[in-house]
């Protein structure tokens, strides 16, 4: 807390006798609150018009994954709090095991080929035939982030250039305007484009966000895996996000 010196007023010019104010004493001034400008909102200010959480329809495990979408097609996105993953998260140290690239059954109703994202548990899987499925760890939205819905990949890029929404920017305006691809850029080595939404399935230089909660509403996953991903899905592929 800030402290004030022992104020003084000479006599000449204020004949009020003000009382001294001890060394030990604090002065605290009140202010009214400031009024955030647009391109001031600080990095953890509240996302603007944030969906609400979406309800999971169907879980997926490890080694086993349970009947999906029982309550019909799942919710499409709200697109207004659309944007890329945002970069400088807190998370620290390595993903945890569970989170590496294996191979797990599958009993859902997708087909082969499909790539299908379970949210809460921060496992993407990619469905294989005779009841098999590829598990890879993602990293997620945070809260007021998540979202469900049945997109396709529109587009795939190889090392991605990164030019931060106008929504992320007001939120984080210190993040650049324009990132070249490479390994500094935070959407990682490939890029899978969702539909014509603002979310992707991409890589990441922060390999510890991995099984955490920590996005805008992309799908983080390490650089190794997203490559191999890559490589095993055409544009046009199914993705089921729950």
């Amino acid at each position: 807390m800030r402290r004030f010196a022992p104020l003084c007023i000479p006599v000449l010019l204020l004949a009020i006798p003000v009382p001294a104010i001890a060394a030990n004493d604090a002065v605290i001034v009140f202010a009214p609150p400031e009024t955030p400008t647009a391109g001031s909102a600080p990095a953890d200010a509240a996302p603007i018009s944030a969906p609400a959480p979406v309800p999971m329809r169907g879980r997926y495990g490890g080694g086993f994954i349970e009947a999906l979408l029982t309550g019909g097609a799942p919710q499409q996105p709200q697109m207004a709090t659309a944007s890329a993953s945002e970069p400088a998260s807190d998370v620290e140290g390595e993903p945890d095991p569970q989170f590496r690239r294996q191979e797990v059954d599958y009993t859902g109703p997708e087909p082969r080929g499909t790539i299908v994202i379970d949210t809460p548990d921060r496992f993407l899987f990619l469905v294989e035939p005779h009841g098999k499925a590829v598990r890879y760890g993602i990293g997620v939205g945070r809260p007021g982030f998540e979202w469900s819905g049945v997109k396709r990949i529109s587009r795939k890029s190889e090392w991605p250039d990164w030019t931060p929404p106008a929504q992320m920017l007001l939120r984080r305006p210190d993040l650049p305007r324009h990132m070249a691809g490479g390994p500094e850029n935070p959407l990682g080595a490939r890029a899978l484009y969702l539909g014509s939404s603002l979310y992707r399935i991409h890589g990441t230089n922060e390999p510890s966000t991995i099984g955490h909660n920590v996005s805008s509403g992309c799908i983080r996953m390490m650089n190794e895996d997203v490559i191999d991903l890559y490589e095993r899905v055409p544009v046009g592929t199914k993705v089921v996000v729950l």
